[in-house]
Parts: C-alpha cells; structure tokens; sequence
C-alpha cells in the first residue's frame, strides 16, 4: 500500500505524476492520493476580491489563514478544480479514480481549533477566534477499503470534518500521515516542487538524501516555509508506524518510480 500526496505549488508537473500513477495501478499496486491546491486556490481567492492571508504560530509554523469566505474559495479550488481536474487526468490513463474530500462520509475528522495563537508582523502575539482550522484525528479506513476492495483508486483532498460536522482546513501533508498510519500503509511519498529537504534552500545541489527516522527532528532548522509542515507529517507518519517517508521531487518523469528506488530525501 502506497500513499502518494501531490503538493499544490506552482511548477509540478501534474502528467508526469498521473502517468506514473497509472502504471503502478497497472501492475496492481494499491494507492490512495492525496493533493492540495494551494498556488490554484490564491489565484482565485485574488481574483474573487478576497486575497489570501497566512499567518505563522508560535511555534514557527505558516498556514493559511481561513475565515468562512476563505474556507469557501478553498473547497471551491480543492474540492472542485482540483479534485476533479486530478480524476478526469487519471480516468484518461484507465485509473478509475474516484475523487472525495476529507468531508465525504466522514472521511477524515478532527476538533476545530478554539483559537489560534499567532506572531503578527512585529513578533507580538494575537489570538485569532474566527478560524477554521484542525487537524486530521480520525480516518474512515472503512470506507477507503471498500473503495479500494472495490477497484477504485480514491483521489483526497481537505477540508475535513469536525465533530461538530463543520468544515475545517487541515494541512494536506499532515492529513496524508493520517491516511498512511490508518491504512497500514509501508510508505509516503511526498511530491513538491523540490527535489526533497536541501540544507541550503533553495540550492537544489544541497539535497539531503537519507535521514535516520530516529534524527529526523535534528533537521527541522533545515526545511523553509511549507517543508517545514511536510517534515512535521513524516514524523508523525514514523511514528505511527509508516516505514518509510520519502519527500520527492514532482517535476520530473516517473517521479514515484525515482522516489521508491531512493532518489529523493528518504527517511527510514
């Protein structure tokens, strides 16, 4: 079982990863995608007169800041445009792709944050209560199973679901560890518009290649911006018993044949 997350930066190369999907799903392999969006939805939420926000937590990580309208032009790009550009790309290669989001039967859930705490843009902190965000705590193995005992390959992507059954925004790379650690899956890759975690970003010549599962908090100070989330989710994916985490680069041929035979940053 393999679980692929497609990142939503702008430079990847979305044929050659549906190409390499299809032949996996050719030779039988089971696989469970996870995408984002996130280049698509600020170019709408621009256009649409509602300019994207992020902000950055306590603890140093950056997110999208989502009130009601934002989380409205983000199902809009994720559920919609991208969602269903994803399964019409692999319906074309023969993958009968069926494509959910995190809300969908309960697909995945979590609390709704009561309130963040962020750094504005002198260091002080604020407290934001108009937010519509979480974290992916439970998944609906149950329902992927089916699909997958089914012949579907299920094509996911956030918002997902609190237990109050609201929509909340959940950061895609964390969401597909869940996905990972809930299907028992051997390992996640991560495509971006990388080539894995550089210890010099942006100097692609700085990739770092392997990092023992056991370390992998040591280099926390080298991953930039949105890398810092995905070295988050590999940690959690470790933990709760994922193999192997591999982040890849998604711009190149066969980038998930490439990642499994080590090309990449691995973390094992």
């Amino acid at each position: 079982m393999l679980v692929i997350k497609i990142g939503g930066a702008e430079g990847i190369h979305y044929d050659f990863i549906a190409d390499d999907i299809a032949h996996f799903i050719a030779r039988g392999e089971r696989l469970v995608i996870v995408h984002g969006g996130s280049a698509a939805t600020n170019q709408v939420a621009q256009a649409l007169g509602h300019p994207p926000q992020f902000v950055t937590s306590v603890s140093g990580y950056t997110s999208r800041r989502t009130d009601r309208r934002t989380l409205e032009i983000f199902e809009m790009v994720y559920c919609g445009q991208m969602n269903k550009g994803w399964v019409e790309r692999l319906q074309q290669r023969g993958v009968n792709a069926i494509g959910l989001s995190g809300l969908d039967g309960k697909l995945w859930q979590g609390t709704r944050k009561d309130a963040i705490t962020i750094l504005d843009e002198r260091g002080r902190r604020r407290v934001l209560r108009d937010d519509y965000t979480g974290r992916v705590e439970q998944v609906n193995t149950a329902l992927l199973q089916m699909l997958l005992d089914a012949g579907y390959t299920p094509v996911l992507t956030p918002p997902a679901l609190s237990y109050q059954g609201e929509a909340i925004n959940v950061d895609g790379d964390r969401a597909a560890a869940a996905t990972a650690v809930a299907l028992k899956a051997e390992t996640l890759v991560l495509l971006s518009n990388v080539p894995g975690l550089l210890a010099n970003f942006p100097d692609e010549r700085s990739l770092i290649r392997q990092i023992a599962a056991n370390r992998l908090d040591d280099f926390m100070t080298a991953a930039q911006d949105r890398m810092k989330k995905k070295v988050l989710g590999a940690g959690e994916a470790i933990a709760g018993g994922v193999r192997r985490v591999i982040f890849a680069d998604g711009r190149v041929e066969q980038p998930i044949q490439r990642a499994l035979a080590g090309e990449g940053t691995v973390i094992a």
